[in-house]
């Protein structure tokens, strides 16, 4: 019995999970860098994110625009 708000498509799941990962991974660098400017280990990890965000395949794995996430992602912290 699947949940109501989960796709049953086990793909599709793969794919949400790949992006909320990627998305708890740049905030989780993002407030890294917040806290310690000079941090070069999250400036690393925040540009590797940015570009999975702008991928060919991030755009494979979702509709919602990378630069769009990226902004969202920037403001809530």
């Amino acid at each position: 019995m699947a949940t109501k708000n989960l796709p049953e498509n086990p793909y599709e799941r793969l794919a949400n999970a790949i992006i909320i990962q990627a998305s708890k991974d740049y905030m989780t660098s993002l407030r890294k860098k917040k806290r310690n400017p000079g941090s070069a280990s999250a400036e690393h990890d925040i540009r590797e994110c940015e570009r999975f965000f702008r991928s060919g395949w991030y755009q494979v794995l979702t509709s919602v625009d990378g630069e769009y996430l990226i902004a969202k992602l920037r403001k809530a912290i």
